[in-house]
């Protein structure tokens, strides 16, 4: 079955070689106009909003599965699909997808290395157009399994102090450090370890991911190794899906998303913040 062979992480000529599986639903997250703009072949559109709920103060929060049920139907993805997804932006907004299809307890996924930006570059063909597809699939049977990719506040604060337990932040150094302020409070949760998303690119490969042996060496160096529960976040879990993928591409098998983020800690004066004032 097609799911088994494709990675995680798909170079732009693997996926066109997959092209005309029917197993396979390659998806835009994004605007609906950048989509008509130029796709690929055969992909649908799924709007970044859709996959992101507020609950004040946290802004990026997990919708309910009863929502997402709808959204994924519509963009022809089933139980049995193997989704591709990608983005004009960085993947971060492909990777929240992915991030969702895990919480569903959807594994058959693949990020596009490179997102638009590499499709173009290799100079591979865009179609045209507000949709690709013939008929929308019946809802998704979305049912949440979020202890799987998802990790909640209360969760991280009891396992602050657990040495099995590390924390990845995704914002810049600036955010992680306090010097940008995003929060009522600023500052990073106590003990994690920033390694801004960016970093994960290789700047000279039009938005391609960095070697995975040089992105392993990178996340070990800063103590975030596949023995360890990772947890990632950001300000609102866009920039961290990134880092989540990333981990789930290297082997991690216990990597979990904090969809509340900055956004929610760092607005909560019941939950500790470390600055680099305090040693």
């Amino acid at each position: 079955m097609i799911a088994d062979a494709m990675p995680l992480v798909i170079a732009p000529e693997h996926l066109a070689a997959q092209a005309n599986s029917s197993h396979l639903q390659v998806v835009f997250v994004g605007d609906g106009a950048v989509f008509a703009q130029g796709h690929i072949e055969g992909a649908t559109c799924i709007r970044y909003s859709d996959l992101v709920t507020a609950r004040p103060p946290a802004g990026g929060v997990l919708p309910p599965a009863s929502d997402l049920a709808g959204v994924l139907g519509d963009a022809g993805i089933t139980p049995a699909t193997h989704v591709v997804a990608y983005d004009a932006s960085g993947g971060g907004a492909a990777s929240r997808l992915l991030w969702t299809l895990d919480c569903l307890g959807h594994r058959h996924w693949s990020l596009l290395d490179g997102g638009l930006g590499a499709w173009q570059a290799d100079g591979r063909p865009l179609v045209e157009g507000a949709s690709s597809t013939t008929e929308p699939a019946p809802a998704y049977p979305a049912v949440t399994d979020d202890a799987v990719a998802r990790v909640g506040a209360d969760y991280i604060q009891a396992h602050l102090d657990d040495p099995d337990v590390v924390i990845v932040d995704a914002r810049s150094p600036g955010e992680y450090r306090g010097e940008v302020m995003r929060a009522r409070r600023n500052g990073h949760i106590p003990g994690a370890v920033n390694l801004e998303w960016t970093d994960n690119f290789d700047p000279d490969r039009n938005g391609r991911l960095r070697a995975a042996s040089a992105l392993a060496e990178e996340y070990a160096e800063l103590g975030v190794t596949p023995d360890h529960e990772v947890i990632t976040h950001c300000q609102t879990h866009h920039r961290s899906a990134l880092t989540y993928v990333v981990l789930r591409y290297l082997g991690f098998e216990r990597v979990r998303g904090y969809d509340g983020s900055w956004s929610e800690w760092g607005n909560d004066p019941a939950r500790p913040v470390s600055t680099p004032t305090d040693g």
